[in-house]
């Protein structure tokens, strides 16, 4: 019960991310593009888990803690930068 619940679990993330796509391709904005990148990230992240625990590999965990701390950074410098022009002051 659990693989079917994994497999329905990854697909849903997946189709998650290329809606993704198609948003990041059609956004009117900067911003909007901002939240979609952010969004992948998370998307990723969770497929990435996912896959962890599928496999009981517990070294993925950690890919996905420090690509979360890199996806949170990088937005927060990315949105910095449109809002101030600069990242470093």
């Amino acid at each position: 019960m659990l693989t079917y619940a994994l497999t329905f679990a990854i697909a849903c993330f997946a189709l998650a991310l290329i809606l993704n796509l198609i948003r990041l391709a059609t956004a009117p904005t900067m911003p909007d593009r901002i939240l979609t990148v952010d969004t992948m990230v998370i998307n990723v992240i969770a497929l990435i888990v996912l896959y962890g625990v599928q496999t009981h590999s517990t070294v993925v965990f950690d890919a996905a803690l420090l690509l979360a701390m890199t996806g949170f950074i990088s937005t927060i410098a990315f949105c910095k930068f449109l809002l101030r022009g600069g990242i470093i002051e």
